[in-house]
Formats: structure tokens, sequence, C-alpha cells
């Protein structure tokens, strides 16, 4: 059976990341890693959205203050595509706490506070696809690349 190259994950770089001008930074990672790019935008979620992003979280202390923080500025959404790409996604990103993640991490190299940590990443196929329905409602870009079999062995 051949390795699942299509997976999907829904990355999004949150207010602090958009802030600080990190979106290139934190895409290029992900394209110099070998995934593929299929849907980004730059968008100003509704309380609303968020509150049905980070729904498994409504019962934290830290929810409303999260919410609130989600809301101060544009979030930059991407749905990145290749094998194993959420597993991978969430090593690139580091550790949710950034004095956790290691060097070479995305939190690792630019974040410093749980709370302002850069980036959010799936953490599972279930719930990137979730994810990816609630972000992208408009759908996906399909495309090859011809760079795969340079990428993965198929």
């Amino acid at each position: 059976m051949a390795p699942n190259i299509r997976e999907r994950t829904y990355i999004m770089v949150k207010p602090d990341g958009v802030d600080r001008g990190l979106i290139g930074e934190i895409a290029a990672r992900f394209e110099k890693r070998g995934f593929k790019l299929i849907a980004a935008k730059l968008v100003s979620p509704t309380k609303q959205h968020l509150e049905k992003h980070y729904e498994d979280l409504c019962d934290k202390p830290f929810f409303p203050g999260m919410i609130g923080y989600m809301l101060s500025g544009p979030v930059f959404a991407m749905v990145w595509e290749g094998l194993d790409a959420v597993k991978t996604g969430r090593v690139m990103l580091g550790a949710t706490n950034p004095l956790q993640s290691g060097p070479g991490t995305i939190r690792g190299d630019y974040a410093l506070a749980v709370g302002r940590n850069i980036c959010h990443g799936s953490d599972s196929v279930e719930n990137a696809e979730k994810e990816i329905a609630l972000w992208f409602p408009e759908g996906l870009v399909q495309y090859s690349r011809s760079n795969e079999a340079k990428v993965y062995e198929i």
C-alpha cells in the first residue's frame, strides 16, 4: 500500500504571529519540508467562529482571555497536504508551551508565552478535517506538483 501523501492539516498563524510578520517564515518552513499548500487566507474571525473552533476548551478558565486575544487581530489560515501532515506539523510547531519547545521549532524559535504561542496546528486527522471545514467552507485547491516524485517514494 502506498503512503498517504494526501493527508491534510490545518495550521493557523495567530494574531501575535501575524503582527510580528511571521506568516512568510512559517509558510516557508512547511514548503521547504515538502508540504503542499492547498488553501490560505488572511481572516478576522468572529467571536462565534472562534468559540466553535475552540469549543473543546470552553470550560477552561483561560477560555475568555484566549478568545479575546484571538479577536485582537487577523489570523492567517492555511491547509497543508503531505505525508503524515498532522503529526509532522505538530512537531514543526513545537510544544504548546514555547519554553518546552526545542530550538528549530516554530514556537521554540519565536515564542516565550503559552498564551502568545504564534500558531495553532491540528492535533489529529479527524480534528484537521473539522477545522478545515470550519475555516474553508469554500473548499480547497487541488493540484499536482512536478516535484512529488523527488519528495516522496511513490
